[in-house]
């Protein structure tokens, strides 16, 4: 895990300037068709359908488009090798008009022993029949699989993109997480789809009274404490991410949806991470040595790669790629992904050190004025009442559904 460099993005590519246009269909009667994504046309229109979708959505970040082609590449993302996924398109009058990415995680349904599939990455018009027909072609491919339950959104597992969000559409969305417009949660509950889990995004400012005076009890907890919080060693890069992903394992074993990282998925991450994040806001926790806790704050990619468009380039020149590395030096928001402490040391104050210093540290060395604590489970009530406690503000709430599809 490094600083960003501007090198780390042109590794990915060069992405060509798109040519095909989307358009809504003139005729709105006209049947609706969802075929599976086989050509490159087909890909162009699924990678690009949300520039339709959101066009007058003054909150949406538009994705970079050379990230979401790996993501959706067998050959190079992670998840392939051991599960199988499959993405259709829905089209009206000719016109592309909605998406759905299908998986089935052969780990997952394993560990928890279900017939899950999971749906992701879907977009619709705003038109019932569009959802409907994407929806019934993602449980027709689960059911040819033996899948009994549908469940999403979910990109492959609870570890990448999930959830549905149904409050908090007046703000933009951070570093891998989901923005949708009001009307999919209707177009997912009229196909009979039904809550399984509520997710909460937490706001951060730095400025608040109930953050200040936490600071100064945490501050006097911490001096007597034994616990030690410290940063992520590079120089030891190999076992720090080892001990990391233990910690991570046990911290989230029991969690509901859980299912841990392959060693393929962990350096997936590890090298998206090391494109952007700061060494100094991975945090681990150690007694005695023995790591008991991390947490992973990183800046928010999507405040720099707002203006870009998708695109890293233009006209085969890295001017987007330049533009991002510029404006990574002023992203004044970060999101905490991870924060989590081992079982037998909960409850004694080490998630309340691990917050306080991210902080501390991206306050003082980072120069952020907010961020994203996200996600926390509905349920977790723990983790929940320590984010209040800080001045944490519950400003978006996600949405899990899931569906009995056995005919």
């Amino acid at each position: 895990m490094s600083s960003f460099h501007l090198s780390n993005l042109l590794s990915f590519g060069l992405e060509p300037r798109p040519m095909l246009r989307l358009r809504l269909p003139q005729d709105r009667d006209a049947p609706v068709r969802v075929r599976r994504v086989q050509s490159w046309r087909d890909q162009y229109y699924f990678t690009r359908l949300p520039w339709l979708i959101y066009e007058n959505d003054p909150y949406w970040v538009p994705p970079l488009l050379i990230e979401v082609k790996e993501f959706l590449n067998p050959r190079k993302h992670p998840f392939y090798q051991h599960g199988v996924a499959a993405q259709f398109l829905a089209c009206q009058d000719g016109c592309p008009v909605g998406r759905i990415l299908v998986s089935e995680d052969p780990r997952y349904n394993a560990k928890h022993g279900t017939k899950v599939g999971c749906f992701g990455m879907f977009e619709s018009i705003e038109d019932p029949r569009v959802a409907h027909a994407l929806f019934e072609a993602a449980a027709q491919w689960m059911r040819q699989r033996g899948l009994t339950h549908m469940m999403g959104p979910i990109d492959y597992s609870i570890n990448y993109p999930c959830g549905l969000l149904i409050e908090g559409f007046q703000y933009p969305p951070r570093i891998m997480m989901n923005h949708n417009p009001p009307y999919y949660a209707e177009l997912c509950e009229s196909w009979g789809m039904q809550k399984a889990k509520d997710l909460y995004a937490w706001w951060f400012v730095k400025d608040n009274e109930n953050l200040r005076c936490w600071m100064q009890r945490v501050r006097r907890f911490q001096e007597r404490s034994r616990i030690k919080i410290r940063p992520f060693n590079l120089n030891n890069f190999e076992v720090e991410m080892a001990r990391c992903v233990e910690v991570y394992t046990v911290t989230r074993y029991d969690q509901w949806g859980f299912i841990d990282l392959t060693p393929a998925e962990l350096r997936y991450f590890a090298k998206r991470l090391a494109q952007f994040a700061r060494p100094d806001l991975v945090l681990v926790a150690e007694d005695n040595g023995k790591a008991v806790g991390f947490s992973i704050t990183v800046p928010d990619l999507n405040e720099a790669i707002r203006p870009l468009n998708g695109r890293l380039t233009s006209w085969g020149m890295p001017i987007g790629a330049v533009r991002l590395f510029q404006r990574l030096k002023q992203v004044k928001t970060a999101r905490v992904m991870v924060l989590g402490v081992v079982p037998g040391y909960r409850h004694r104050g080490i998630a309340e050190l691990m917050i306080l210093q991210t902080i501390e540290r991206g306050v003082r060395d980072a120069g952020f004025d907010s961020a994203e604590l996200s996600w926390t489970l509905e349920d977790n009530h723990a983790i929940n009442n320590t984010i209040q406690a800080v001045g944490g503000k519950l400003y978006k709430r996600y949405r899990i559904y899931e569906k009995y599809i056995a005919e």
